[in-house]
This record gives C-alpha cells, sequence and structure tokens, in this order.
C-alpha cells in the first residue's frame, strides 16, 4: 500500500495549503474509491495544465483537471501486479482556488472534489456518455466524504466547465 507522501506531487501549491490533510484524503481515495490501486496526483498551475490539455487533449486552454489512466500497461505486466496502478492526475490549484471562491468553500474541498472526480475518470467512469453512471458515483462518494457540490452538479445548473 502506498505512502500518502506518494500520491502528492506539490509541484506549485498556495502556501496555505493544508498539505497533509490532502495527502491522508488521497489516501482514503486510495483505499476506499479505487479499491486499494494507486494513483499520483501532481497540483500545479493554469499553465502547467494548459501545456498538458495542449499536449495530450489538442485543447489550448487551461483546465482544472485532467486524468491519465494507465492502460497503455501491457496486458501481461497489468495481470503480474495484484493491484495496477489506475493512473495520473493533475490539478490546477489556481484553477481550484477560482473555483473554491466561486462555489463558497475552502481551496481544499474543491481539490478533493477535483481529486475524486479524477479518480471516477480514471477507474473508467466517463460522464459524458455513461448515462449517469459517473454521476450517481460522484454524488455518492461526495455524501460519504463529506464534500459540496460535484463538477457534474455544477455544470448541470448550466455553467460552463472544461471538462478532463
Amino acid at each position: 500500500m502506498s505512502d500518502p507522501a506518494s500520491l502528492l506531487v506539490f509541484e506549485y501549491v498556495p502556501a496555505r495549503l493544508q498539505r497533509t490533510s490532502l495527502k491522508l484524503y488521497a489516501l482514503r481515495l486510495m483505499q476506499e474509491v479505487a479499491g486499494g490501486r494507486d494513483f499520483t496526483c501532481l497540483l500545479t498551475n493554469d499553465e502547467k495544465l494548459r501545456e498538458l490539455n495542449r499536449t495530450w487533449r489538442g485543447k489550448d486552454e487551461p483546465t482544472d483537471v485532467l486524468s491519465f489512466p494507465a492502460s497503455h500497461l501491457p496486458g501481461a505486466l497489468k495481470q503480474a501486479m495484484p493491484a495496477p496502478p489506475l493512473g495520473e492526475l493533475a490539478i490546477s490549484c489556481g484553477r481550484a482556488r477560482f473555483q473554491a471562491a466561486e462555489n463558497g468553500h475552502t481551496l481544499e474541498e474543491e481539490i478533493a472534489i477535483l481529486m475524486l472526480h479524477g479518480v471516477l475518470h480514471l477507474m473508467g467512469m466517463d460522464h459524458e456518455s455513461d448515462k449517469g453512471q459517473m454521476r450517481r458515483a460522484e454524488l455518492r462518494w461526495r455524501r460519504r466524504l463529506g464534500l459540496p457540490n460535484g463538477l457534474i452538479e455544477r455544470a448541470g445548473r448550466g455553467r460552463k466547465r472544461r471538462v478532463a
């Protein structure tokens, strides 16, 4: 099982960010939501998310969260691993700070929402095509984890959101 410190990479974060609580939250996501499968989450800035979005999705704009599933691993390697990693996430702390202020909650809560959303994507869910499966799963987990409204609900309220 992963050390909580290895789940998060802090490349660019605000000084007051509660790193310890986010590390413990990431560990909880790994254990409860991801079934013990590892993932890595890069916390960075808009510039880095824009670069990643341009490189991997062909969209030259920043976004809040990007998910990179580990589906590229060869089948034999996946089978040989007791719990193959889910993949990687990248979250923009700048975008998260803006969205937290816009939605009336803390930066840590917004990062937690983004991390949950990204992990569900790593697990193969896609709210754009799954007839509500991811929406329902995200709602259940947000309630269980005590998180405010998530990304899918916000999009349903008519807010434009750049989806990863």
